[in-house]
């Protein structure tokens, strides 16, 4: 087994201020132009740079997001009855990248370009995830080898597979999710399976650049045995934080967090069944479980990959330009069909097709420049 990641994965926090009224003006307008367009539209106020979505959310009068390295951020229409009227979450992807330093940095710079003053006692912070990413190819999840307190809710997650076990069950458990949140989650996963489902490719990356630190090969994603990654993520939801551990601002979360992981790898365990001991308490850890918490004992904050922020936008355009080639592909396809196009004949009409393109694009160049300029805006953030 390899640790490939550790580090944060998500940070939600509430900022008890509004924005200041020249900024609620400048969204305003700019939320009716996305609202006419139904898309998101790009904004910049400040020196911050975000798209503006053409809807808002929760209370929450304008939903902006900041690129595939930013965070997202929840304003609402200013109201001295209601001072918290920022939120924010910081996803996955600069948290592994970056840090969370880094990202907190990025926080009270874009804070203070968009004209809002507030002090640390002003900050509340809702949600914090930490998770470890362990290449195991031979580890198999077994859901009855958690020992967890009566009480707690347990999950589990079972998926087809092309394998028949010899106990005649066909499928493997890929999740084990224990508790609820706005409480305390803890989850055992199969990330490498999420990776590929919901294409998240820049994970790879991140792999591949702590396995280079360490002097290792990188991952071959497409051969599972050689790649097969396992998470384990502690989620610490509002109301863990705040009553359980009275962790509510920055200082707070500084002195206690390492605390609040520790604590809850020792009471939610991942176990080595004892045939011997009926007793499930005494039942001694799984390797697994025992390295994720070796791994959470230091300083928690700095944890990154470093890898390079051009190499997440660049992974990021690769993936859109993937996407938007393959519908490319279907569509051509499809009025292909629909033109009674023979097969042997298909590879002909597609190059033809290019030729009605450039003809439509001559026809109309004005319309043609600024649909240009509108997707130069809308993927800005990965060029």
């Amino acid at each position: 087994m390899q640790i490939v990641h550790r580090g944060f994965d998500t940070i939600a926090l509430s900022i008890q201020a509004n924005i200041p009224p020249e900024l609620f003006d400048y969204l305003d307008a700019e939320r009716e132009k996305a609202e006419e367009a139904r898309a998101p539209v790009p904004v910049s106020y400040g020196g911050a740079e975000f798209d503006l979505l053409h809807h808002g959310g929760n209370g929450y009068r304008f939903i902006l997001k900041g690129g595939p390295l930013d965070m997202t951020w929840f304003f609402k229409k200013p109201n001295a009855r209601d001072p918290w009227g920022i939120r924010l979450s910081v996803g996955s992807t600069l948290l592994a990248t970056q840090g969370l330093g880094y990202a907190r940095t990025q926080i009270e710079r874009t804070l203070d370009r968009l004209g809002i003053r507030y002090g640390a006692h002003q900050v509340s912070i809702g949600r914090a995830d930490f998770c470890v990413d362990i290449l195991a190819p031979e580890f198999e999840l077994v859901p009855e080898n958690f020992v967890i307190h009566s009480h707690a809710n347990r999950a589990d997650q079972l998926i087809a597979s092309e394998d028949v076990r010899s106990n005649g069950k066909s499928g493997r458990f890929t999740s084990v999710t224990v508790g609820k949140m706005p409480g305390r989650q803890v989850i055992l996963y199969d990330k490498r399976r999420e990776v590929i489902d919901r294409r998240k490719t820049i994970w790879w990356d991140i792999w591949n650049a702590n396995l280079a630190r360490e002097g290792l090969p990188p991952l071959d994603s497409e051969d599972r045995a050689q790649s097969q990654v396992w998470r384990i993520e502690i989620r610490a939801g509002k109301d863990h934080l705040k009553e359980r551990w009275q962790i509510r601002q920055w200082a707070e979360f500084d002195a206690l967090f390492g605390d609040v992981v520790a604590r809850t790898l020792a009471q939610v365990r991942y176990c080595e069944p004892d045939p011997t001991d009926s007793n499930r308490a005494r039942w001694p850890n799984h390797p697994i479980w025992d390295m994720a918490a070796a791994e959470c004992e230091g300083d928690l904050t700095e944890m990154r990959s470093h890898v390079d922020p051009d190499s997440v936008r660049y992974v990021h355009r690769a993936e859109h330009i993937r996407l938007i080639m393959a519908q490319l592909t279907g569509n051509a396809t499809t009025l292909a069909a629909l033109e009674g196009v023979p097969e042997p004949e298909l590879s002909d009409h597609m190059e033809r097709l290019g030729a009605r393109l450039a003809d439509a694009i001559r026809a109309d160049p004005e319309r043609a420049a600024n649909k240009l300029t509108e997707a130069k805006a809308r993927y800005r953030f990965t060029e």
